[in-house]
């Protein structure tokens, strides 16, 4: 072959077009360098994707879900429709729902005796509560409404509105944490009632919607599903369902002659780490201990 060499003093233009196509072709080679890591192959392409694939696959799978074992068995008022339930110092605090009859009681834990009641307005339906420092929050079902009492007189101190219904509510120890019946969780100040964020609720690659009566337990948001026999253990930073609590035939069959609804009602005694579940005009409230996995 033929080798020509091309100069300027010959064919100025045609070396110019040499010389400039040369330092694009160097400066691309360049480029890549620095885009490219020196160490990457296909096989630690391969690594990514499959890194990516698994992470994936992790989050699509359904949550664990465990079994309990009823530690102590109370007295519940059967006429209760329970919404709400919260405990502190030594008292069950529970919020009960139905046009006409709602309340906010509070409750000695062993006996199941009403100490103390307030009766909500007829055309109020009441629904979660929660305690936030000496006060008790109350959501309304479907009047965009909630209440907050003095906890020790119940004197109505403040109403609040928000845009959504109603349903849950628990206190975190920084933000209110509020359900509406969908698969978000809304996080609002406690002062102001601003929402401040809010979470979908997944379990996998599942939307889990119907989000009821809600507990804040150790880190983790314990929600009721309304008309399952589960409690939903959430994460509060991803909303990731993290277990179930199967509930299943916690109500003995000897109790189930008369009406009864469906489960509801969660309250955690964080000094003693002791869980209290109920349900609408159950006539028991339980204490119950999370056990070992059980079957799906």
């Amino acid at each position: 072959m033929t080798h020509v060499r091309i100069t300027a003093s010959i064919f100025p233009a045609a070396a110019l077009r040499f010389r400039t196509t040369a330092w694009a072709y160097l400066l691309t080679i360049l480029v890549a360098s620095f885009m490219v890591p020196s160490c990457a192959s296909p096989r630690d392409i391969g690594n990514s994707a499959q890194t990516i694939k698994s992470a994936d696959a992790k989050a699509s799978l359904a949550a664990p879900v465990y079994g309990y074992r009823i530690l102590h068995a109370y007295p519940h008022d059967p006429k209760a429709f329970t919404q709400g339930l919260a405990y502190q110092d030594g008292f069950l605090y529970e919020g009960t729902g139905e046009y006409g009859s709602s309340s906010l009681r509070r409750v000695e834990l062993k006996t199941g005796k009403i100490l103390q009641t307030h009766s909500l307005p007829p055309d109020y339906f009441g629904e979660g509560i929660t305690i936030y420092q000496d006060k008790i929050i109350q959501l309304t079902w479907q009047s965009n409404v909630g209440f907050v009492y003095d906890k020790t007189s119940f004197k109505l101190l403040r109403t609040f509105i928000y845009p959504t219904e109603g349903w849950g509510i628990t206190y975190d120890g920084s933000r209110l944490i509020m359900s509406d019946g969908t698969s978000v969780l809304h996080f609002l100040d406690p002062e102001t009632f601003q929402e401040t964020g809010s979470v979908q609720v997944r379990d996998g690659n599942s939307i889990i919607n119907r989000l009821n009566e809600l507990e804040y337990v150790r880190g983790e948001i314990y929600a009721n599903v309304w008309q399952s026999d589960r409690i939903a253990r959430i994460s509060p930073l991803t909303g990731r369902v993290v277990g179930w609590i199967d509930l299943r035939e916690l109500l003995p069959t000897k109790w189930l002659s008369r009406p009864i609804d469906v489960l509801n009602g969660i309250a955690y005694d964080s000094k003693n780490r002791r869980l209290f579940v109920t349900g609408k005009l159950w006539p028991k409230l339980f204490e119950i201990e999370v056990t070992s996995r059980s079957r799906r």
